[in-house]
């Protein structure tokens, strides 16, 4: 293996200098809610394909994280989530070299009409089953917080699809829905 390979392997979540990283790409999710369901797609290409996530994607050159959720979204699945509020703030890691900064929204309301697109076929979720175990390793860690009401800052290192190490830091209780 090269020495880019092991550029993380044995790096604590908690010892990189993450305010100091150029992210190679930034991206968005965004957690719609309706009810005690939230809604899940099953990705079908890209970075995560075949996993579950919520919608969401890269940010556009001159696009805002706000814009970017609003527009991945009704891309993906074709609902326009309604005033989108930020909840979190991923960073990852990636053994080969790769980094990416995200930053995750929820929404209580929506319009538009619910599609499967070329991207991503849409599920909703009861909250209280959550198919964690067809997620990204480390949506376990941090998207229980999320529902809790809570910010969200997660630090995580992967080789390809595993999880290496993570460091979770919850903040403050976000405002209700309105």
């Amino acid at each position: 293996m090269s020495e880019t390979h092991h550029l993380y392997e044995h790096t604590s979540a908690k010892d990189v200098q993450w305010e100091s990283l150029s992210f190679t790409e930034r991206a968005v999710l965004c957690f719609v809610f309706e009810g005690e369901r939230v809604l899940l797609i099953h990705k079908k290409r890209g970075l995560g394909k075949g996993k579950i996530n919520a919608p969401g994607g890269r940010i556009e050159p001159g696009e805002t994280a706000l814009e970017a959720a609003v527009r991945e979204t009704q891309e993906e699945v074709g609902l326009i989530p309604i005033q989108p509020q930020e909840c979190a703030r991923l960073h990852f890691l990636f053994t080969d070299g790769y980094s990416l900064h995200g930053t995750v929204f929820r929404a209580f309301s929506y319009k538009g009409t619910l599609r499967e697109t070329e991207e991503a076929t849409p599920l909703w979720s009861p909250v209280s089953s959550i198919p964690y175990d067809r997620m990204w390793e480390d949506d376990k860690l941090w998207i229980p917080h999320l529902l809790e009401g809570r910010y969200v800052e997660g630090f995580f290192i992967f080789d390809g699809d595993t999880m290496l190490d993570a460091h979770v830091v919850t903040g403050t209780l976000l405002p209700p829905p309105r």
